[in-house]
């Protein structure tokens, strides 16, 4: 399958991520961009340093001064680029493995929109280049994660995690090395975990059942409060409880939002029902699933204090919030936002986190999926259901009577139980999403299970 360039930027196979395409794409962005510096990093795949070195000969044939700044989480990356007022560059296939890689673009003021995706494709369909007089210099941020550290650490507070015993799920996080400096700074005690030096794709929202295991043994063997991890390029978080029960991405959605006192709320629509069901929230806002659509989505509400985060736990926090110190706007997915504040509300609450957690409403959710599909027959399948109500009514007819549908992003389907499916093809990667509802965290994986059993016996 041909590289495609999308919601989360460019993937595709190494194999045909060539300099020349590469080239090509990072050429296309720039002429879109107002900008003269570009911030370039990476995650720890073996094929990132050589697609990074293709991105910056291109930029800077363009003309372009690049600033290297390594292996660096991709929120890190954005908060140095914009804080500079610079562009970037981000060399990651996120949570896809390692035979696949990626690029994500970051405008000055933030991650791209449709828009800019739109005009992106539009240049490289027609090969533009820019024709600087000169070529661009090259450079590099050696205290791009410091900055990055140093955010948390002056809005939370030194003490804020003092007394808790944290594990560090390293595997190769690009960000597994920022986490334990962050929490170190903070005052708790760190246990890393299954450092890795090959690349483990980690997907934080579909931990699968030998992780689960994994996690849970870490906790009892090591006396844990918490394991926290990220995805490859540490944009969506991973938190579990002392137990090693993983808290699911919104629900660590919906702790920071309440821990921000964040008045209106921007969440896809794949996303845990309780954000609607709690008071505090003045406002929620349902979008299609991708970042650039949350964001769109917290730009439409206006001047207000306002946050949006994906089911993959994914925060983006669009007001100045005011915690021990201030904590400025940062409207790309964050990985530690979403977990650090979770931790430290239960510890001012007096609270363990699953504690803190079983004081929401009663909603869980469970989601997974279908790897290697073939695209075409996903969508024909999907397109089926959504336009034959027979069809649809034969497919979940053992999930119980059908009460609605939802088609913001793919189809959902709400049953008369209460319960929910909801179906989805990935937009960039050759992936099928299944994400149920249910009144127990039990009932959820079973509804899950069933409706991903169904769905393979389709597709596969």
């Amino acid at each position: 399958m041909a590289p495609k360039f999308g919601t989360s930027g460019l993937r595709g196979l190494v194999t045909e991520l060539t300099p020349d395409l590469v080239a090509d794409y990072v050429h296309a962005f720039l002429t879109i961009v107002d900008c003269d510096t570009l911030f370039v990093g990476r995650d720890l795949r073996p094929s990132s340093p050589d697609i990074a070195a293709s991105v910056t000969d291109a930029a800077l044939q363009a003309g372009v001064d690049v600033v290297d700044c390594g292996a660096l989480g991709t929120p890190a990356l954005a908060l140095t680029s914009m804080g500079a007022g610079g562009a970037a560059i981000m060399v990651t296939g996120s949570h896809i493995p390692a035979d696949r890689n990626g690029l994500k673009f970051y405008l000055p003021g933030g991650e791209v929109s449709k828009t800019d995706e739109a005009a992106i494709n539009a240049a490289f369909a027609t090969r533009a280049r820019r024709t600087p007089p000169v070529p661009g210099k090259s450079g590099k941020a050696p205290g791009a994660e410091a900055t990055y550290v140093a955010r948390y650490v002056d809005a939370f507070g030194p003490g804020a995690l003092k007394g808790l015993r944290l594990g560090v799920y390293r595997h190769s996080s690009v960000a597994r090395d920022t986490m334990q400096n962050i929490f170190a700074a903070l005052g708790a005690d760190t246990v890393p975990l299954a450092h890795s030096e090959t690349f483990i794709p980690v997907d934080t929202e579909a931990v699968d059942p030998h992780t689960r295991g994994q996690l849970a043994q870490w906790c009892a063997d090591h006396g844990l409060d918490a394991v926290a991890s990220t995805d490859g390029d540490a944009d969506r978080p991973m938190l579990t409880d002392a137990n090693g029960q993983v808290v699911p991405g919104d629900v660590l959605g919906v702790l920071t939002a309440r821990l921000l006192k964040a008045r209106h709320v921007v969440t896809p629509v794949s996303s845990n029902d309780m954000v609607r069901r709690l008071p505090e929230f003045g406002a929620v806002t349902l979008t299609r699933i991708g970042s650039p659509f949350v964001i769109a989505g917290m730009q439409e509400a206006g001047n207000v204090d306002v946050v949006g985060f994906e089911a993959n736990g994914g925060f983006l926090l669009g007001f100045t919030a005011q915690l021990t110190g201030p904590l400025a706007p940062l409207p790309t997915r964050d990985c530690m936002l979403p977990i650090l504040a979770p931790l430290v509300a239960a510890k001012q609450a007096g609270l363990t986190l699953a504690d803190l957690v079983a004081g929401l409403p009663p909603c869980f959710t469970a989601a997974d999926r279908l790897q290697e599909i073939d695209r075409d027959k996903a969508a024909h399948f999907l397109s089926g259901l959504i336009d034959d109500p027979d069809r649809r009514a034969a497919f979940f007819a053992g999930f119980g009577p059908i009460a609605g549908t939802d088609l913001t992003d793919g189809l959902r389907v709400d049953f008369s139980t209460g319960e929910v499916v909801h179906l989805r093809p990935s937009g960039n990667a050759p992936e099928f999403r299944i994400y149920a509802q249910a009144g127990s965290a039990a009932r959820a994986q079973e509804v899950m299970q069933n409706a991903r059993a169904a769905v393979a016996g389709v597709l596969s």
